[in-house]
């Protein structure tokens, strides 16, 4: 008998399957039925051609099969978002609808602003961190930590929570979400917004990837997962994802590229399910542990 278990293992193969086929630019199925017409086509356009398809197959599987592999697993686990500047926000709109696929809601959205990773505000930075330090509770956040660890820290404590099913936003949170903004080191966030378990950071434009390790050091500490995605280009050598998957963070969260696609968003989603238990792990076609969480 077919159990569920094994239609989602099935599943799961398959998604594989057309993730490496995209990152190989097709196979051999791509060439049936053209061979005459791929002739008379130079080979650059006819590799061009296999890849596009076989990249609208893996989009278009994705779309369709990415509710039945979440299984609502991420249903009582909500996530929070916090955007780097450049994100783009098709692709926000498009991560947003398949938490909620997979059962789950964005409990609050926090937007970096620029002044935050320019590496000339430092200072601010520094000071509005030290200032906020005297407002919490001992502990809250480490004294010794580096300037972008603590301001991370300080982003976990405005957004985040241990616990699996959330947290109301309590004062602490409320005061640091006030000070943020107002220092305008980040967007206005509503006040009601609950602190969730899990972490989305999209990444937008390069940014220094010292700075952004630092932030995403400290908000690894306050969450029971984080899961950083940017889009295909930042996962090749030299982007911002693969420098971020060098640094020694880059074991203690999941990263996902591609995530401009919609296999790369159903990748995502299913990194955030993995985090809930506590695995991270390199994800997307430049992504050392595969293409796509399978455990």
């Amino acid at each position: 008998m077919i159990t569920y278990r094994h239609h989602i293992a099935s599943l799961v193969a398959v998604f594989l399957a057309l993730a490496i086929g995209v990152a190989l630019g097709g196979g051999p199925l791509s060439e049936l039925g053209r061979r005459h017409a791929d002739a008379q086509t130079p080979a650059s356009e006819q590799q061009l051609a296999a890849a596009t398809r076989a990249a609208a197959f893996g989009d278009d599987f994705a779309a369709k099969s990415a509710a039945s592999l979440y299984g609502a697993r991420l249903r009582g686990h909500p996530t929070a978002l916090l955007t780097m500047p450049g994100v783009d926000e098709d692709d926000v709109e498009a991560l947003t609808a398949q938490v909620a696929a997979a059962g789950g809601a964005v409990a609050g959205r926090y937007d970096v602003r620029e002044s935050l990773i320019d590496p000339s505000e430092r200072s601010l930075v520094d000071s509005l961190g030290s200032q906020l330090m005297t407002q919490l509770p001992q502990g809250s956040v480490d004294l010794e930590a580096p300037t972008y660890v603590r301001a991370g820290q300080l982003l976990g404590v405005a957004a985040a929570t241990t616990a699996e099913a959330g947290a109301p936003a309590d004062a602490d949170a409320s005061a640091v979400r006030q000070s943020l903004a107002a220092g305008e080191l980040l967007t206005t966030v509503d006040d009601k917004a609950g602190k969730a378990p899990l972490v989305l950071v999209l990444l937008g434009e390069d940014a220094d990837p010292d700075i952004v390790s630092g932030l995403l050091t400290g908000l690894v500490k306050t969450s029971a997962g984080v899961v950083v995605a940017g889009d295909g280009d930042t996962g090749r050598p030299g982007g911002s994802l693969a420098l971020l998957r060098s640094e020694a963070v880059g074991e203690e969260l999941a990263s996902v590229d591609g995530a401009d696609t919609d296999l790369g968003r159903a990748t995502v989603v299913l990194a955030l399910i993995r985090q809930l238990a506590g695995t991270g792990g390199a994800f997307g076609a430049w992504g050392a542990e595969g293409a796509v969480p399978l455990g």
